[in-house]
């Protein structure tokens, strides 16, 4: 395998993270295996975005499948193509949602979390705003030949930005959004700070009441529980007219809403959730693209997910001609299946290369010694069908972290003797069978 050459910045965030058996927020391109066909897709449905469409995606696996993974790597994806993106997990706080101002705390997540290629770890309101400014500022200049200090020039800005604004007054909650931008300028252009941070915190969804926006901003409305989604269409709009592809939106751990104990309140969600497939779907949405994450269960429980909804069971159930064994990466769910063996393998060694370059060793474990591992694996969990890539990664880490610290200690001495157990027939999963396990470990006798 060709030498590794990765920052340290990024060998610690792998290292650390998943020790800690969570998704890194960078470098996961290091360690990405398999997933090929479900970024492709992903791909091209931002293509369709950045030309004005719109996308809705579910993407579902069970615990320690990856969802979390593609999702973050997608993410990181789409900012280096000129997305702005957002990402929040769902909780009983988080909602689509709720009497206790459940969905206005997701659209605060969400804006806290909004980020750019230059701006990757959220916060990016303001600088995608002063971009703008600025970008503006620059094309005056130049088309009409004006100084940095010319004093036409905020008012050649001023025309470009009511052009942008006038065009959004148009779109429902537009004219408002429009007004608050047009504040934010003039507290731009009047050095008046109280003026630009009262407009931050109505697009951020802070103010509490109408009263306090109105007497702040002259704003009528205020970002709430029922209008946030509203808004989110009104940024993917504003986004792309200001140069950039548009907004993608990442919402985590949606089994969140499955868990739900009140069946009305439960319902409720999984009809804003309906909304947004419908607007992304029927073309009510342009230059959005809204990216769900959440557990098999979640979706297809006809008791309490989101198949007992429907409207949305209609929509998302597999098509007559669907086998379960034949991949559809096209439709609105896209179900993630366990890794296999030998991407795993890819996976593991991946790992101790990085680790050997982050701690400055030389790497001594063998290609025998991670097969070795993952049947080991396989064996104390009992099952095929229990084998996480997360739970495999963990115990990975635990034992390069222990070989490193103890290195009087061998792999064969850290694993101990064992006996091979013979699995339990029928308990693979549908890519791998114990027998196909057995198969794959002959294949790996180097």
């Amino acid at each position: 395998m060709a030498e590794l050459k990765i920052p340290k910045r990024l060998t610690t965030a792998l290292v650390n993270s998943l020790t800690a058996g969570v998704v890194p927020r960078i470098g996961l391109e290091q360690i990405a295996v398999g997933r090929k066909s479900e970024v492709d897709a992903i791909l091209r449905d931002m293509d369709n975005i950045a030309e004005g469409g719109a996308a809705f995606k579910l993407i579902t696996g069970r615990y320690g499948s990856g969802k979390s993974f593609l999702l973050q790597m997608i993410r990181n994806y789409a900012m280096d193509r000129e997305f702005v993106v957002a990402d929040a997990d769902l909780s009983p706080e988080r909602r689509l949602v709720g009497t206790k101002g459940q969905g206005l705390a997701t659209y605060r997540e969400l804006m806290t979390r909004l980020s750019t290629r230059t701006r990757p770890d959220g916060g990016a309101l303001e600088p995608i705003l002063q971009k703008w400014i600025a970008g503006l500022q620059q094309q005056a200049m130049q088309s009409q030949g004006l100084r940095p200090d010319d004093p036409a020039l905020p008012a050649e800005v001023e025309k470009q930005i009511y052009a942008v604004t006038n065009e959004m007054q148009n779109l429902v909650h537009g004219f408002d959004f429009a007004k608050v931008l047009a504040s934010y300028w003039n507290g731009y252009k009047l050095e008046d700070d109280d003026r630009k941070q009262a407009a931050l915190r109505w697009l951020r969804g802070e103010f509490a009441t109408k009263t306090e926006a109105k007497k702040e901003l002259a704003v009528g409305v205020i970002i709430d529980d029922d209008n946030w989604y509203d808004y989110f269409k009104l940024w993917s709009e504003f986004t792309a007219r200001i140069g950039y592809k548009g907004l993608l939106l990442f919402i985590d751990e949606a089994v969140n809403l499955y868990k739900i104990t009140n069946s009305i309140s439960r319902q409720s969600n999984y009809e804003k959730l309906l909304t947004m497939f419908n607007d992304t779907m029927q073309g009510k949405a342009e230059h959005l693209g809204i990216f769900v994450g959440g557990t098999p269960q979640f979706v297809e429980d006809e008791r309490r997910g989101l198949f007992s909804y429907e409207a949305l069971r209609s929509r998302l159930i597999d098509g007559r001609y669907a086998a379960r064994e034949y991949a559809n990466y096209t439709g609105p769910i896209l179900k993630l299946t366990m890794l296999s063996h030998e991407e795993i393998l890819i996976l593991l060694q991946k790992l101790r290369q990085i680790h050997a370059l982050h701690f400055g060793y030389s790497a001594s474990l063998t290609d025998e010694d991670l097969v070795d591992f993952m049947q080991t694996a396989v064996n104390r969990l009992g099952a095929d069908e229990l084998l996480t890539t997360r739970e495999v990664v963990r115990d990975f880490m635990d034992v390069l972290h222990t070989l490193h610290q103890n290195p009087d200690v061998t792999y064969a001495q850290l694993l101990g003797e064992r006996a091979v157990k013979p699995l339990e027939a029928g308990k693979g999963t549908d890519s791998s069978s114990p027998d196909d396990l057995d198969d794959f470990l002959a294949e790996f006798e180097l």
